[in-house]
């Protein structure tokens, strides 16, 4: 995988993510092959990088398949803005539409089990609050699963977590897409969001089955395990048991999401702030849990360890922090005679990735070795 501006793109590459636009939906879906065409539209409408699977057009490498398939997720985005909008005007909420999203969420999740998160997608800022509703319900969905949840449950908890930012509708849009620190003003109306959520579920209440629940993950989807959090400092077990999820989700979607006061974390980034920066914010079992089913490594990342530069060919679920990689070159970076290395086999091979190569060492990498690593995840 490769981030690159989109005066570098070129005819025939192939999308590693999909794009939203300010109306929820799909401007591209990931897999698609980048025409001249797509390339003035994405300059048009101000996208400045976008991921690629390879930076040799003639690599027709498909990205890794998701847990959910792009066109569940792109429908559902675009449900949720509708229906986000119709909660603004009338304060009502149509309840079938939003079922019928978490159950397809649900349904995606069952076939592609097997699946880990890779990859999401590129959201427009005034857009972020409607992909994101639908990436924390996809990662809370999956979560639950891995709990053994009943279908009941699963079908609640995902809807719960479509909803968990519903009170974000009353927060003025300067406020959510501003790109420098908030002031504490600022700061205090954003803290409010959890509890107008809730309110608002409470008020729907006679259409909506489960509107104590529901407003229960949204009131508590910010409270912290050690009782940091807000809007009530709720601690442990005060804390509901799927508003736990949600706070996992929510901060992963968050930290590995552009923002306009923030470029995306890689997933290995985030793993290791929610896993040891931000100590008693979130439940220790669950979060293993979480992190055992995200690439944090993705497919096609390029890493640096003590054996040389390899490419991530394949992630495994439990062994997330270990990939396979094939080592094209050594520790000098010089060419080499590639070898498959399964990390989970070496001992302590978590610790032999020293890091990620970032995307402007990578763009120049290659142009140094005249090839692109991608070229040996062709099958």
């Amino acid at each position: 995988m490769l981030r690159l501006p989109v005066n570098k793109l070129k005819h025939g590459m192939i999308l590693a993510q999909s794009i939203f636009n300010h109306h929820g939906a799909s401007y591209l879906v990931k897999g698609q092959p980048i025409t001249q065409s797509y390339i003035n539209q994405l300059q048009k409408i101000g996208i400045p990088t976008i991921t690629v699977t390879s930076s040799n057009p003639n690599f027709k490498l498909m990205p890794p398949e998701d847990v959910v398939a792009e066109e569940t997720r792109a429908d559902a985005i675009e449900h949720v803005y509708d229906a986000f909008q119709e909660t603004e005007k009338s304060g009502h909420l149509d309840v079938d539409m939003m079922e019928d999203v978490s159950e397809k969420i649900i349904f995606d999740l069952i076939d592609r089990k097997a699946n880990l998160v890779q990859l999401t997608d590129i959201r427009l800022h005034d857009t972020y609050t409607f992909g994101h509703c639908v990436n924390v319900a996809i990662l809370s969905s999956m979560l639950g699963m891995l709990c053994h949840y009943t279908k009941n449950e699963l079908q609640i908890l995902t809807l719960g977590a479509l909803l968990h930012d519903l009170g974000k509708i009353g927060v003025p849009e300067e406020i959510l897409t501003k790109t420098t620190r908030l002031n504490p003003d600022e700061f205090d109306l954003i803290k409010k969001h959890p509890l107008a959520g809730s309110d608002r579920i409470h008020a729907m209440e006679n259409d909506l089955p489960h509107a104590t629940l529901l407003a229960t993950i949204a009131s508590e989807h910010h409270e912290h395990i050690d009782g940091s959090g807000y809007p009530r400092g709720l601690k442990g077990d005060k804390i509901h048991r799927f508003a736990k999820i949600v706070a996992i989700a929510d901060v992963y979607d968050a930290l590995t999401s552009e923002r306009p006061y923030k470029k995306a974390y890689t997933p290995n980034i985030a793993h290791n702030i929610m896993c040891n920066v931000t100590h008693g914010q979130f439940d220790p079992d669950l979060l293993t849990l979480f992190f055992n089913n995200v690439a944090l490594y993705p497919v096609g990342t390029v890493l640096k360890t003590d054996y040389g530069y390899g490419i991530v060919r394949e992630s495994a679920f439990g062994k997330t922090e270990t990939p396979t990689i094939v080592v094209f070159a050594n520790l000098e970076g010089r060419s080499i005679e590639p070898y498959t290395l399964d990390l989970s086999t070496v001992e302590d091979g978590n610790r032999k990735i020293q890091l990620v190569i970032a995307d402007n060492e990578l763009r120049h990498f290659i142009h140094e070795l005249s090839f692109d690593p991608s070229m040996y995840l062709q099958s």
